[in-house]
């Protein structure tokens, strides 16, 4: 909380936090394993937003727990996939509460990294219990305009490299067949490296009426890497804007543990926020038009112009109006807590 606090001083504009269930805080000697949480084990994260003024999203954390055996909610063993249903339940009732107490929409993904490291003999039955697990999930009673469950998809990951179960393919579909109780998560560090979720976005839109991002940076298939102002970070954000923001929950995902957690914090949310601003200053209207008119020299043009307009000095422009620092000024204080707070933890 100590750390979260050093960064809104450091970032514009309003921030929510994304929490996940392996956060939850006992008291008194109390301790409850994930399938038995309740909303007050997060009574004290609730508090820290409300104090300042901030949403929160929830997470399930379906890893890092020894009840994976390796998968979850598509394990055969019965007993297995009945406790990860269990923990999706109890999320869906902390998610509930979360925007009942916070007065903001709580955004709970569901995510897995259920998958297999060689060749399975068997694709479909994992998926189908996959489908069943997430049905079950879904049957804990919420309301729909204040917790949105998403269902996330991967291509794989280490230990999971020949499958894996929650597949764009299987989660699309999902989103899809369900579209009054769950809206589909693209992480875009979760595709072939010659996909763009920019891409994506709109194609999307036009079959759902909202969707979920994680924003983040791959390096061939993986996505804890912090989030630049780079070429794609760019283009997802144009697309939002153009397809409309009040259509898309945005949250930034990147955990890069080798770097300075604040300033990994400071720059990943920095850099979208400069994503977003570049995004809202394009001429969205003149470029469809010039689109559709089929004058596509002249598109090229306003698109090349606009690159070297004056972007650093709204950008300035912001962050004072946010009374956060500029560019040039926010690493020194980095410095300093790392001196002072970090490196004085045992």
């Amino acid at each position: 909380m100590a750390d979260l606090d050093e960064v809104l001083k450091l970032i514009p504009g309003k921030p929510k936090m994304n929490l996940h269930a392996s956060y939850a805080i006992f008291e008194n000697g109390e301790w409850a394993d994930r399938d038995k949480l309740e909303p007050k084990h997060f009574q004290k994260w609730i508090d820290f937003c409300k104090e300042r003024g901030l949403g929160c999203d929830f997470n399930p954390t379906f890893f890092s727990h020894e009840k994976c055996d390796p998968l979850t909610l598509s394990s055969p063993n019965e007993e297995t996939r009945k406790f990860w249903i269990d923990h999706g339940k109890a999320s869906i009732r902390i998610s509930n509460y979360i925007a009942e107490q916070l007065g903001e929409k709580c955004i709970m993904n569901i995510w897995t990294g259920d998958g297999l490291k060689d060749i399975p003999g068997d694709r479909l039955g994992p998926r189908v219990r996959y489908r069943e697990a997430i049905d079950e999930i879904l049957k804990e009673p919420f309301d729909f305009n204040k917790v949105k469950p998403c269902v996330e998809s991967k291509v794989f990951g280490i230990g999971v490299e020949s499958y894996t179960v929650g597949s764009a393919e299987f989660c699309l579909s999902y989103a899809a067949a369900n579209k009054d109780k769950c809206i589909p998560l693209m992480d875009n560090g979760h595709y072939h490296p010659t996909e763009v979720v920019s891409d994506k976005i709109p194609a999307l839109l036009t079959f759902f009426d909202e969707i979920a991002l994680h924003i983040t940076r791959p390096v061939r298939w993986d996505s804890d890497h912090v989030v630049l102002f780079d070429d794609e970070t760019r283009e997802i954000a144009r697309e939002v804007v153009r397809c409309g923001l009040d259509r898309v929950y945005l949250a930034l995902d990147y955990f890069d543990a080798s770097i300075n957690r604040i300033a990994a914090w400071a720059n990943g949310y920095r850099n979208a926020q400069k994503a977003f601003l570049y995004a809202l200053l394009q001429p969205v209207e003149e470029e469809k038009k010039l689109q559709d008119d089929q004058k596509f020299a002249k598109l090229m043009t306003v698109q090349e112009t606009l690159k070297t307009m004056p972007f650093g000095d709204v950008w300035d422009e912001y962050c004072r109006s946010c009374g956060a620092p500029l560019d040039d000024e926010w690493y020194d204080e980095v410095e300093r807590y790392e001196r002072e707070v970090l490196s004085r933890r045992g």
